[in-house]
């Protein structure tokens, strides 16, 4: 009952965090590879070149996105949403009008820069500034609008591309946009949340306020990067290339398409316990595990070859997705604080953009030269099985300083180190 009241006392928040994650979907990479056939075939691409395109509209969001971090910082998180579900909206109508490759290159440009990008990063930033002491249960609701839009709009996508043809689905797209997510996020995050108006007991550490030059010159940062880059890197190139595995294992697309619905699912699951979890030991103590599950997908894909697969794979990466969308939320303002918030996530958020760019290049290409798809997918399990050892002797390291930093031992919610590095704290 405590969970459903701490809804009712938040839902104008959380429901704005939700819908900005949801309605990002239309700059993610499993709603735009929905168009992959249509789109290779009118422009007449290869795997190969199509994956390269798409990799050079991505790269070119993520180098973009930092720019725009400090908006975040300078004015309300309801301005930055409504002039980015604008923008959106305008991409998705260029996906739909466009009649070059040029043109294709500027649509897949605009969706992952104010799609995946900037949609992420407001919905993130503002959840991770409103609250403290339930951030990870905070975090856990908001992301499950990626889980909703997952497994909810590729079966749209296909019975809106039968009735209105694929470039007619993306033009719904835009209007859906204006005239239903435009107005709701207005009102749900037009007001700011006082994140101690909800406190625990107890002392709860004020987590000393990083910059980003501090933060980009952390050895710590870059090591766990490696490890959360794994996620869209894998996720993303696996979506993107889901009708060529499809076609390569001899499964139907309707089946392959409906086990969107079993991940988000176990997505949402996941998710939640991952939320609890982070509020009763934080977001670093959880680092060891939250690969385990891509790893055992990865092994899954790569191997297995019956249809029935399909659902085994989707429940092992809606474990993966549950556990690493919530834990990413909450991870970064437990470690560097909230004031440079909007410019330190613009960051992290450019990394996963790039990572999920790179993915589909290479694999696209590396399946124009022939190599063995599934032996990529093994590949990328045994990538995530190193990962988690680093992770596991990287928390061991960690979770003495967060205890320290807190001034008890290191269990609870909002346990935050200041400084994991040696210097001293600045003012």
């Amino acid at each position: 009952m405590e969970f459903f009241g701490f809804i009712g006392r938040n839902l104008r928040w959380l429901a704005g965090g939700f819908l900005l994650c949801f309605f990002s979907s239309f700059g993610q990479t499993f709603y735009i590879s929905l168009s992959n056939g249509d789109i290779r075939r009118e422009y007449d691409l290869s795997n190969g070149a199509f994956g390269l395109l798409y990799m050079a509209g991505t790269l070119a969001s993520a180098a973009t996105l930092p720019t725009l971090g400090w908006l975040l910082d300078r004015y309300p998180a309801w301005r930055v949403a409504c002039v980015t579900i604008l923008c959106l909206a305008g991409a998705t109508l260029a996906m739909a009008f466009s009649n070059s490759v040029p043109l294709l290159f500027v649509s897949i440009y605009l969706l992952r820069l104010f799609g995946q990008g900037m949609m992420t990063e407001i919905s993130m930033t503002a959840t991770g500034r409103w609250f403290a002491a339930n951030r990870g249960r905070a975090m856990a609701i908001t992301t499950l609008g990626f889980h909703a839009g997952t497994g909810l709009l590729p079966l749209v996508f296909v019975f809106a591309t039968a009735a209105l043809g694929w470039r007619g689905t993306w033009i719904a797209g835009a209007i859906v946009l204006v005239a239903l997510a435009l107005p709701a996020i207005f009102w749900s995050t037009r007001r700011e949340r006082d994140p101690q108006s909800e406190v625990k007991a107890g002392p709860q550490p004020k987590v000393r306020d990083w910059t980003l030059r501090e933060v980009m010159t952390s050895p710590v940062f870059w090591l766990i990067a490696m490890s959360v880059l794994a996620p869209p890197f894998i996720g993303t190139t696996i979506f993107f290339h889901q009708v060529y595995l499809t076609q390569l294992r001899g499964w139907s697309i309707e089946v392959f398409a409906s086990g969107f619905a079993v991940m988000s699912a176990t997505t949402l699951v996941f998710s939640l316990l991952c939320g609890s979890l982070i509020d009763r030991f934080s977001a670093v103590k959880l680092l060891p595990f939250f690969l385990i599950p891509m790893a055992i997908a990865c092994l899954v894909a790569g191997y297995f070859t019956a249809e029935a697969s399909i659902f085994v794979f989707m429940v092992f990466l809606g474990m993966s997705n549950g556990l690493s969308s919530t834990l990413l939320g909450a991870l970064w303002p437990e470690l560097y604080g909230v004031r440079h918030l909007g410019q330190v996530r613009s960051v992290i958020v450019a990394l996963m953009v790039l990572s999920s760019a790179i993915g589909p290049g290479i694999t696209g290409v590396l399946i124009d030269w022939n190599v063995s798809y599934p032996l990529q997918i093994e590949a990328m399990g045994l990538y995530c099985v190193v990962m988690t050892v680093v992770m596991t002797l990287l928390a061991a390291r960690l979770a003495p300083k967060l205890g320290d930093a807190a001034g008890h031992p290191a269990p609870g919610a909002g346990r935050a180190v200041d400084r994991l590095d040696p210097e001293p704290d600045r003012p």
